[in-house]
């Protein structure tokens, strides 16, 4: 007689499901500890196989990647940060084998930590994401609209993403009579300062943005640049319920900046653009009008590049203070 258990063990470095026989005394000649019965490979919460190639180094080599991205595919599947047991629940892999891919991802920055020990997509991402709009051709996508936008207001326009901290301007268009700027086309500038940086931190949710800027260093660039995180989370706020962005001087002295994010489907920013001039030219009674012509332009990039727009242009225009 025999008791039958199904368990899980690693063979091979490979989770498999398996049948485990434990053999009564009495038939030594088939005594053994256990046997493989059934050999099911671990599935994500997906239902797609995690691929087993354990024979060589090269196909583990495979396999660890093959689970990397499992990881990360279970955190993207989310809304909210997961915990070890639930990343290891969802992906039937044992909690010793997900923490090992977790530590080397965060390593990476692929993922990061929560202040409640839970695991979320990393900021690095967004590095790679920078890399994935050239190449996916944004900035092709939007140039032409940038240009029209340019010769409507007269004055420069940028296309940005974010990179963590900073924005990266992918384009930058001037009209004959632009000032003279230091952005320039692959150069950064701070988030926090940035009417591009605000309007697409503006789309996140609230708590989102102040575990973000935990880790934002508020640089003093001029004397009207927002010294407190305080300051900065109300701004946000504001730049929330008006629809767009301003700085009005905080990174260049007599340089006021409007920026409207580019959203996704999911609400959340891939971009954002930018009309930047000075204070005289873009004068507070010319907002509304510029405003306007950014979320056209924004909402002409994002159609262009198979996105239904869900942007912010339902606010009202003329909230500054």
């Amino acid at each position: 007689m025999y008791d039958m258990t199904v368990c899980r063990v690693n063979k091979f470095r490979t989770a498999y499901h398996i049948v485990k026989f434990n053999w009564a005394p009495a038939k030594p000649e088939f005594q053994r500890d256990f046997f493989w019965s059934t050999l099911s490979p671990i599935t994500n919460n997906m239902g797609s196989p995690i691929k087993e190639q354990a024979v060589s180094s090269a196909g583990y080599k495979v396999q660890a990647l093959d689970r990397a991205f499992a990881v990360l595919d279970q955190l993207a599947s989310g809304r909210t940060p997961q915990s070890l047991a639930e990343i290891s629940e969802s992906l039937q892999l044992h909690k010793s084998t997900v923490h090992r891919f977790l530590m080397v991802l965060e390593h990476h920055r692929m993922i990061e930590r929560t202040g409640r020990g839970k695991f979320r997509l990393g900021l690095r991402l967004l590095e790679y994401s920078t890399h994935v709009l050239e190449q996916h051709d944004l900035r092709e996508t939007a140039e032409p609209h940038l240009r029209r936008l340019v010769a409507e207001v007269e004055e420069t326009a940028h296309l940005c993403v974010m990179d963590q901290d900073q924005i990266v301007y992918l384009n930058k268009i001037e009209p004959s009579r632009s000032i003279r700027m230091i952005s320039r086309v692959g150069s950064t500038s701070p988030i926090h300062c940035t009417a591009a940086g605000r309007a697409m931190l503006a789309a996140y949710a609230p708590d989102t943005v102040k575990e973000r800027l935990k880790r934002v260093t508020l640089r003093q660039f001029t004397a009207k640049t927002i010294r407190t995180h305080e300051e900065l989370l109300k701004e946000i706020d504001r730049t929330r319920r008006r629809g767009f962005g301003i700085d009005d001087g905080e990174r260049e002295e007599g340089v006021r900046c409007l920026g409207v994010a580019i959203l996704a489907p999911d609400r959340l920013p891939i971009a954002a653009i930018s009309i930047s001039g000075p204070p005289f030219r873009i004068t507070k009674q010319k907002v509304p009008e510029i405003v306007q012509r950014l979320q056209h332009c924004a909402r002409a990039i994002q159609r262009e590049s198979g996105y239904a727009f869900r942007g912010m242009d339902s606010h009202s225009h003329r909230e500054w203070r």
